[in-house]
């Protein structure tokens, strides 16, 4: 999954952990009851900011320092709610707003919010996924129903529906070389793979599947694993592109909700955790996609 091209684009002195990093060792980075249980939506900035959404309120998203201070960083319109963070290579901050069926875009240097995508059929946008080239992927699921459905979102914010009647789409992640779609399904306890090019998705393929516990949050390590929130289980898991589990991260909260790369390095793994409402972290192995995406 392009390891020699990640080679020229970052140090050596990056790419290795050195033998006396803990890896995979959780410890909290924010206190516990810092967010509501409606945290989710992780995100870094190129400085190395987390953001999360239901800070105190669901409307509202909130903003760690790498030393963990929290603070309220801005409240959504009355109507919009918060769920899944991205951004893209200028710094511009996309959410998905479940309640208002929007992709809303921030500015983070004048906090200005605006709609950049509006869908009405839409059930509810959950998370969001982003490819090289800035096209945004959003999952939506139909929790009443137990199905979904998903959308690609151009860098213009033209909406297209890839699919519907699938699972209930939680997790969304892009490969690093944007030809992968990578799904998380709650209710059917699986991750699901798509082969992605300019005309859709296609190809599907159960990546993993799990006999218990739901699944959420998706996202890729720069070799392009995956860490997936096992929802209810407590874990995360390291899962190869193959769909073999590498590495089982346990949690001090039952339910993860989702999960970003960040810090100096890009190996610092935040985790959104509902039953203690807090953000956890540990260290990875490998950096993160979006963090080496900052960097290109």
């Amino acid at each position: 999954m392009k390891r020699p091209l990640f080679l020229f684009a970052v140090s050596s002195s990056l790419l290795f952990s050195s033998p006396a990093e803990e890896l995979f060792q959780v410890t909290e980075f924010t206190a516990k009851e810092s967010f509501t249980r409606g945290i989710e939506g992780p995100a870094c900035d190129k400085e190395g900011n987390l953001y999360a959404v239901s800070f105190g309120d669901k409307r509202n998203i909130g903003k760690v320092t790498p030393a963990g201070e929290a603070s309220l960083w801005v409240t959504l319109p009355e109507g919009s709610t918060g769920n899944g963070i991205r951004f893209d290579r200028k710094g511009m901050m996309f959410v998905a707003d479940y309640t208002g069926h929007n992709i809303l875009k921030i500015d983070p240097a004048t906090k200005e919010i605006s709609v950049f995508a509006h869908e009405p059929t839409m059930h509810q946008p959950n998370d969001l996924a982003i490819g090289p080239n800035g096209t945004l992927y959003a999952s939506d699921p139909d929790w009443k129903n137990g199905d979904g459905a998903l959308w690609r979102i151009s860098t213009t914010g033209a909406v297209t529906r890839l699919a519907d009647g699938k699972g209930t789409s939680n997790g969304i992640e892009v490969s690093p070389d944007g030809k992968k779609l990578y799904v998380s399904e709650s209710k059917q306890q699986r991750v699901l793979s798509y082969d992605l090019s300019e005309s859709g998705i296609s190809n599907e393929t159960v990546l993993i599947t799990f006999e218990e516990h739901a699944l959420d949050g998706i996202r890729c390590d720069v070799d392009g694993d995956l860490y997936l929130t096992r929802h209810g289980a407590g874990k995360v898991l390291k899962i190869s592109p193959e769909g073999e589990v590498l590495q089982t991260i346990p949690l001090p909260g039952s339910m993860p909700s989702n999960l970003c790369f960040g810090g100096p390095d890009g190996k610092a793994v935040y985790v959104t955790e509902v039953e203690n409402q807090q953000v956890l972290t540990f260290r990875s192995d490998r950096p993160g996609l979006s963090w080496l995406r900052w960097r290109e």
